[in-house]
């Protein structure tokens, strides 16, 4: 199919741009939901001669392969560092596609044992000024049966045992599950999908669930995460924490990782701090973000993610770091790399700057890659090195 006459980027860029510079309009969940049944609907078909030409197309616009950006982390192969961060494709309906979208890895979820509608509409906020997002979305999915069943239906079990995708699942707590019986709520759920996932995700960090961020706190975490490893000895496991704890709190997390023989943190979820926005008024609701609940996520979380991320990789080099919250440039997401992660995930960014973001940053990594004189990408991990113009 020729790219003149089918361009995803210049699809989204005329559809949804117009959009996604206003902060109200055309809601902001309803827009996620319909671009998810889209492809999940082309998902299920892509041998289909016309849909295959499509996803076709779309690889030829937005698919960078290059060796330099190949890495093996946690016995995994990642084809490139840039991966969709959880939170997009909560119930895997479109897992067998972001490939074709240029991503390294995708992460599904955060999933929960019981099926569960969310937190009360409206839950999702443009700020499109600052391009920023804020959600109280509340873990709505479908539950972690219906997810098995997505999965199956897009042959995702086979697809990775051949290499071809790579897929992580984010796991939750019900709302509905007391914290104290929160371990079997995750243990449910990882005992059905961990052998269709390369890695797994415990949250612990979502502001969204009633008590959830408890489970942070180092001797919770640690009998949540002895109970977890007992089922999941073979799948690489990584803790999600908030981008609000203090450094003594990730510091005890960090000895915990170590202790328990965690393979990993994504550093960091949405957060609650308003972060200079307090006085932003949400047109929907007329409220300021200082008396809006939600979590925020974007552009404004970038240096604040960036600098626990940098912490975390000075006290400890060995723990594998997966760095998320306001990449939204190949300049970001170099400093992301040079900070101390092995991969990085987009998601709000990824939303407002479209497709072309993730060949942009995959590019602009390779660039760096030449102008420092590195061969491969996991050897400007945790380096410190500048952006170079």
């Amino acid at each position: 199919m020729n790219n003149e006459f089918f361009s995803f980027a210049k699809i989204y860029e005329n559809l949804f741009n117009p959009i996604l510079k206003n902060d109200n309009g055309v809601d902001a969940e309803s827009l996620t939901n319909f671009s998810l049944k889209l492809l999940s609907y082309c998902s299920k078909r892509r041998d289909w001669p016309l849909i295959s030409n499509v996803f076709e197309s779309i690889k030829e616009d937005l698919c960078i392969k290059d060796k330099r950006l190949n890495q093996e982390i946690c016995g995994i192969h990642f084809i490139n560092p840039l991966g969709l961060a959880a939170g997009f494709d909560k119930n895997g309906i479109a897992a067998n596609t972001w490939q074709d979208f240029g991503f390294g890895f995708s992460e599904v979820g955060t999933i929960t044992k019981f099926s569960q509608p969310g937190n009360p509409k409206p839950r999702l906020f443009r700020l499109a000024k600052e391009q920023a997002a804020l959600n109280r979305m509340g873990f709505n999915n479908d539950g972690a049966d219906a997810l098995l069943r997505n999965l199956k239906s897009q042959n995702i079990y086979k697809y990775q045992k051949e290499k071809k995708i790579c897929t992580g699942i984010n796991f939750g707590k019900s709302q509905k599950t007391p914290l104290e019986e929160a371990k079997e709520d995750y243990i449910y759920s990882m005992k059905l999908l961990l052998p269709y996932c390369n890695y797994a995700v415990i949250n612990v960090s979502s502001p969204n669930t009633k008590d959830l961020r408890k489970l942070q706190d180092p001797g919770l975490l640690r009998e949540l995460i002895r109970e977890i490893k007992v089922i999941s000895k073979f799948t690489p496991l990584f803790v999600k924490i908030a981008p609000d704890l203090s450094f003594k709190e990730i510091d005890e997390i960090c000895q915990l990782i170590n202790d328990e023989k965690v393979d990993g943190i994504i550093a960091t979820n949405t957060s609650l701090d308003r972060l200079g926005l307090e006085e932003r008024v949400l047109p929907e609701s007329g409220l300021k973000l200082s008396d809006e609940r939600g979590g925020l996520s974007g552009k404004p979380l970038q240096f604040k993610a960036n600098k626990i991320l940098n912490h975390i990789h000075k006290l400890d080099k060995d723990i594998v770091l997966i760095g998320v919250g306001g990449i939204d440039s190949p300049k970001a997401a170099w400093e992301r790399i040079c900070s101390g992660a092995s991969l990085i995930q987009i998601y709000t960014g990824w939303i407002y700057k479209g497709p072309n973001l993730v060949p942009d940053i995959l590019q602009g990594i390779l660039n760096q890659l030449d102008l420092h004189g590195i061969t491969n990408v996991r050897d400007a991990v945790g380096s410190g090195l500048e952006w170079k113009e």
